[in-house]
């Protein structure tokens, strides 16, 4: 099984092909990082009225809690990325590919947007989620069970986030004595 998703995963690499496919999926395989969406959604906490600030910090919550859970199951599990050049940061910072945190967070911020924000909102949320995950198989940074079991666990996590954000974001406020929106 591991021999198949390592060629499977082979063939659809283009890290190393020059030209417009590879841009596109660099473009796509920093989309998700985790730098980016932080400070976006800062951006959007302290420009957005207070709907979009309650937005911004339940994705925030969401894919906070995420990061602890999927770096526990990734320095559990020690699969180590497919052998490459591309994503040097990704690999100094984090040698472990299984699950995929960048597929983890997409589908999480994608569920997360779809039971708690505009449809239209949804609709490229959902529509940029895979496209994040194939691109980090493309970059040679992941193999393809890593985005799949990524993606499942990142809606897993959302679903169960969409139902307990409410009262734990209620205690924090209380403990913090403030609201964040």
């Amino acid at each position: 099984m591991l021999e198949l998703d390592a060629r499977l995963s082979s063939q659809m690499r283009v890290a190393e092909k020059p030209g417009a496919l590879r841009a596109i999926s660099v473009f796509f395989a920093h989309s998700g990082d985790s730098w980016f969406w932080a400070i976006g959604l800062f951006a959007i906490w302290m420009s957005g009225d207070a709907f979009w600030k309650k937005w911004a910090v339940v994705e925030f919550a969401g894919i906070s809690l995420l990061v602890v859970l999927v770096l526990i199951i990734k320095f559990r599990i020690r699969r180590k990325r497919p052998e490459g050049e591309w994503g040097k940061i990704y690999r100094f910072t984090d040698p472990h590919s299984f699950p995929s945190g960048h597929a983890a967070r997409a589908f999480l911020i994608a569920t997360i947007a779809t039971g708690f924000g505009p449809p239209w909102l949804a609709i490229a949320l959902w529509i940029w989620a895979p496209l994040v995950a194939l691109a980090r198989v493309a970059m040679g940074v992941h193999y393809l069970s890593d985005i799949v079991a990524g993606a499942l666990f990142g809606i897993l996590v959302a679903l169960i986030s969409l139902q307990i954000y409410q009262p734990l974001l209620d205690w924090v406020f209380r403990l913090l004595g403030f609201a964040l929106w």
